[in-house]
């Protein structure tokens, strides 16, 4: 992690500690998926984008934390703002993209 990052999630700690989770529960970054995930889920994608769009998370540092690019993240936010979880299916991309 660099510097900057901690910095960054000291400061976002310090503003928010909970956020509504995509199953309704409350989310804080305990919660959150570890850094370094390899398999990604639809519940840990919604988790990252509930983070990020409640201010638990910047997206800048979500992308940090989890070595997303913008476009990838871009991706999670829009199918899950249109088709919810189970727009962050793997399989469902074809269906979810036209």
């Amino acid at each position: 992690m660099t510097e900057e990052w901690c910095v960054d999630m000291e400061m976002q700690n310090a503003n928010m500690t909970s956020v509504k989770g995509p199953d309704g529960q409350m989310l804080t970054l305990a919660d959150l998926p570890s850094p370094g995930i390899s398999r990604w889920v639809t519940r840990r994608k919604a988790e990252v984008v509930a983070a990020v769009s409640g201010g638990l998370l910047s997206r800048k540092a979500a992308c940090e934390r989890y070595n997303l690019t913008d476009e990838e993240y871009e991706g999670w936010e829009k199918l899950y703002s249109r088709h919810g979880i189970k727009g962050l299916r793997t399989t469902r991309l074809q269906k979810y993209r036209r």
